[in-house]
């Protein structure tokens, strides 16, 4: 099945992303464990959504084992708000590559992000979800989103007008 007849994708098709064999050579990519911030994506759709502009759904398993508790705080662990963010950047740049988008995704900015909760090592289950408000793919490829993450079930963290680009890799052209 081609990837743009799917609407979710499983930790095998991402870790097929991460090293750049879903969307193709220069196209977007996601990081590799540990950077990777879900474990799937369950909802990929250009419909629906708080703007009808289409949504996003991915989860990641929170184990309490995760690298980020044993440094973040030494202690106290809880997960750096800064990586549920790179999660809502990562899940936006995917969406772009699977619309066809050409280029490597790059993160671009965050308009506003507020933090009401915290994800402890005792955590099961986050879950990132992006409604998206605009997509351009002109000259620019860039798509704007508004996303929140729930920790079993509570949103602990939101960010509005969070922005995504995608732009000709240069240095990865250079290492094929």
């Amino acid at each position: 099945m081609d990837f743009k007849e799917k609407s979710s994708f499983d930790y095998d098709d991402l870790i097929a992303c991460a090293k750049g064999k879903l969307f193709g050579p220069g196209n977007a990519q996601l990081p590799m464990p540990p950077m990777l911030m879900f474990d799937r994506i369950t909802k990929l759709s250009t419909e629906g959504g708080a703007y009808g502009k289409g949504e996003v759904t991915a989860e990641f398993d929170i184990k309490p084992d995760l690298w980020f508790f044993k440094c973040h705080f030494e202690g106290d662990p809880v997960m750096p708000g800064c990586l549920g963010m790179d999660a809502l950047w990562q899940l936006l740049g995917f969406t772009l590559g699977w619309m066809g988008g050409p280029g490597s995704g790059r993160a671009i900015s965050v308009g506003e992000v507020k933090f009401t909760g915290q994800v402890l090592p005792t955590a099961k289950l986050l879950t990132y979800t992006l409604d998206l408000k605009r997509v351009i793919m002109r000259k620019l490829y860039m798509g704007i989103a508004d996303g929140r993450v729930d920790c079993d079930g509570a949103t602990v963290f939101e960010a509005k007008d969070i922005r995504v680009g995608l732009f000709q890799n240069t240095a990865a052209e250079g290492a094929s």
